[in-house]
């Protein structure tokens, strides 16, 4: 007996027993080859236990639950031609999917894992070979509201670098950075080339400015960069309308709290509102969101750096 997470377990009861016929979601797997014992979360309690399957238990394999007509099945998938037979006489069942119907949409888990799992550039084959788990069932938590088992979770964190409190959202209220530092660090600047790769296309950065009762203010603002100016939208009478026709500094950074290190980078220069009808138009058809901050947002305001200087910290042997 062969499984990957996310399969189906189930256990046929002679019906001289008197005891009903169980089912529960395999959600850790203690073998790399997939033979027991196996994790499984139980339809009927939501328990987790470690189970050692008998004669009486078969898995029904997620692959042979999703695949569209025509797809292949993996050879695991057919264990036994017993198995097959069972499965394809309970074709009705076989539909009810390990992936729950009905549901639209990743949940919160999924969405981290995606974010995460395209952050370093892993395509879903590598992740799920990396977490020892199916890539069909990586992409059932990654496009269904799942809840999988802390195994899978601990799996996760290590192929993506992360913790299971980060897959989580723990610690989604505190400041980035409370991790410890490197043992080795290295701070070293970063050139005009590499800050404008790292600014990119778009995405939060935070302006400093000075308010209209005349305090300095930091405020974060989504930001998009057009043509080497960052530009970004705001309200009229906001904090961040204070930038206008002033110079200002503006600083995008990122934290990796896994391996403690990090980079920033800073623009300083003049900062003026974008009056053109065509290129506010062209501002607005162009931006990839909207403003997190939502509401009437209409000003657009570009910066044209001056200087662009960064630094990055790395493992001083990396």
């Amino acid at each position: 007996m062969r499984a990957h997470l996310g399969d189906q377990l189930v256990i046929e009861t002679p019906a001289a027993t008197g005891a009903a016929r169980r089912d529960g979601e395999i959600v850790g797997l203690h073998h790399d080859d997939g033979t027991p014992p196996y994790d499984v979360r139980w339809s009927d309690t939501d328990q987790v236990t470690l189970v050692f399957p008998g004669p009486d238990a078969r898995v029904r394999h997620l692959e042979r639950a999703q695949r569209a007509p025509g797809r292949e099945v993996p050879p695991e998938a057919d264990a036994t031609q017993a198995d097959a037979t069972q499965a394809d006489a309970t074709q009705a069942d076989a539909t009810q999917a390990v992936i729950p119907t009905g549901t639209v949409g990743p949940g919160d888990i999924g969405r981290r894992v995606a974010a995460l799992r395209r952050r370093r550039g892993l395509d879903r084959a590598e992740a799920a070979h990396r977490a020892r788990m199916a890539p069909d069932y990586l992409a059932y938590l990654e496009e269904q509201p799942a809840d999988p088992s802390m195994s899978a979770l601990i799996r996760l964190a290590a192929a993506l670098g992360t913790s299971v409190a980060a897959l989580r959202g723990g610690g989604m209220e505190l400041p980035p950075g409370q991790g410890r530092a490197l043992l080795r660090p290295l701070l070293r600047d970063l050139d005009a080339d590499e800050c404008r790769a790292l600014l990119s296309t778009h995405g939060v950065g935070r302006i400093a400015v000075t308010s209209a009762d005349g305090r300095p203010a930091v405020v974060p603002v989504n930001y998009e960069v057009v043509h080497d100016a960052i530009v970004f939208r705001t309200a009229p009478h906001s904090v961040a309308a204070s930038a206008a026709e002033t110079e200002v500094a503006f600083e995008v950074d990122h934290v990796d709290e896994a391996l403690s290190r990090g980079w920033s980078v800073l623009a300083v220069g003049p900062a003026s509102v974008v009056t053109d009808p065509e290129a506010v138009r062209g501002l607005a058809l162009r931006a990839h969101s909207t403003p997190w901050a939502g509401g009437v947002r209409e000003m657009w305001i570009s910066i044209r750096p001056t200087s662009l200087t960064g630094r990055r910290i790395t493992a001083a042997d990396q």
